[in-house]
């Protein structure tokens, strides 16, 4: 966690009561949050709701990674960008957008997609990851990156109705490279997608944070939350890890 000073002000009392209220949260969870880095790679439409979300929760600091700038085509998904944004910088108006839902809120605005050049420095940075990335490069990367660090992170996917979620602990879990040694050969970068769906996912990713976080709940270690929203059929499978992964099949150190 971070060392930063996470003694709760009586703005953020009054702001964070309710979640102070949730069994097993209380005060000390709250500052928990307080004193966390959550790194959030990509804050399109399914990012973007997983910040949004961590931000309301008070999440101390927030690490956005996204390349790019606003374009119309965003604009069916991605809450934290603006039609006024087009043609900016995504993470700027991402960031924007955060501060003024918390202006507590430290926001890193880097305005790179996660790569082999600053998956170290900005894994390095953070106490828990989200993943929201759509190429399965970007995903590989952080995934053993965290292996290496040891760093929780929230894998989340989604395409046209359909979305998914599981939460990796290096040392003890499955990782990514457990569950999907191979990316789909027929995956493509553009895919069907409402908001509603990349935000749903977006708010169980967040979840997940905020239970690594502040201890409450079981997080979906060695489970893989499924979803099917055109028939609204939501289901959990295990996962194991595999002895043979490249990634985590050789680090047997809890962390």
């Amino acid at each position: 966690m971070s060392s930063r000073d996470d003694e709760l002000t009586p703005e953020e009392r009054t702001t964070y009561e309710w979640h102070m209220w949730v069994p097993g949260v209380g005060e000390e969870g709250q500052r928990r949050l307080k004193g966390a880095t959550v790194l959030v790679s990509r804050v399109g439409g399914l990012g973007g709701l997983a910040a949004y979300e961590l931000a309301a929760a008070g999440v101390g600091r927030l690490v956005l990674a996204h390349a790019g700038v606003v374009k119309p085509g965003d604009l069916n998904r991605q809450i934290l960008m603006t039609h006024s944004a087009i043609g900016t910088p995504r993470v700027d108006c991402a960031a924007r957008r955060l501060n003024e839902l918390n202006p507590r809120l430290e926001v890193v605005a880097v305005p790179d997609n996660v790569s082999s050049a600053n998956v170290e420095r900005l894994v390095g940075m953070a106490d828990v990851v989200v993943c929201c990335a759509p190429l399965f490069d970007e995903r590989f990367l952080m995934n053993a990156e965290c292996v290496r660090q040891g760093k929780p992170m929230v894998d989340c996917a989604m395409y046209e109705l359909t979305g998914q979620v599981t939460t990796i602990r290096p040392g003890r879990t499955a990782c990514l490279s457990c569950r999907v040694p191979e990316p789909p050969a027929t995956w493509k970068r553009q895919f069907p997608v409402f908001g509603a769906v990349s935000g749903a996912v977006g708010c169980i990713g967040a979840m997940e944070a905020i239970k690594l976080l502040t201890g409450v709940g079981e997080p979906l270690y060695d489970r893989l939350l499924t979803f099917d929203l055109r028939d609204m059929r939501f289901r959990v499978v295990g996962i194991s890890r595999r002895a043979d992964c490249p990634t985590c099949g050789a680090d047997d150190h809890a962390h």
